[in-house]
């Protein structure tokens, strides 16, 4: 997914080499997928759902938490069927029933990288290893990778 050109890049898994590309209109910031379609994010509070094989958008939803809008959604992960958003600027990431759009609960992660030594080193990555149940997180210009686990509420 590139950020400002509005295209999407399909590399086979194995050989890495390019399948094709899709085009899409506006920014690229996160990309996740559901297992049914993909989650495309582009900085402001809507999600975009798109057809894996044709970038098509089949739905749209407006990410809010406590019925205000949530802008800048970054970083996606789908997480046992909850999608994990940064919030780009912020320590917190946003756990998102993906039907609605509403903020179930937040996590906080302000604690992993209190002192940034320049004002991009921000929260801007989420992984999970759905096999291990492993969560990682890290950032712009942060020196290291955490595995967090989150407790449920």
């Amino acid at each position: 997914l590139t950020w400002r050109e509005g295209e999407a890049i399909v590399y086979d898994k194995h050989s890495l080499q390019e399948k094709r590309r899709h085009t899409f209109t506006g920014e690229g910031w996160g990309l996740a997928y559901d297992g049914r379609e993909l989650i495309l994010s582009n900085g402001t509070s809507q999600l975009q759902f798109l057809d894996p094989a044709t970038f098509q958008v089949k739905r749209t939803i407006n990410v809010t938490s406590g019925g205000n809008s949530v802008e800048q959604i970054n970083e996606l992960e789908m997480v046992e069927g909850e999608l994990y958003a940064n919030v780009w600027y912020s320590n917190r990431i946003a756990v998102i029933d993906p039907a609605s759009g509403e903020v179930q609960r937040w996590i906080d992660l302000s604690q992993l990288e209190p002192r940034r030594s320049q004002e991009d080193a921000v929260l801007n990555g989420i992984a999970y290893d759905a096999a291990t149940r492993r969560l990682f997180v890290t950032g712009k210009l942060w020196p290291r990778l955490y595995e967090i686990r989150v407790l449920q509420p």
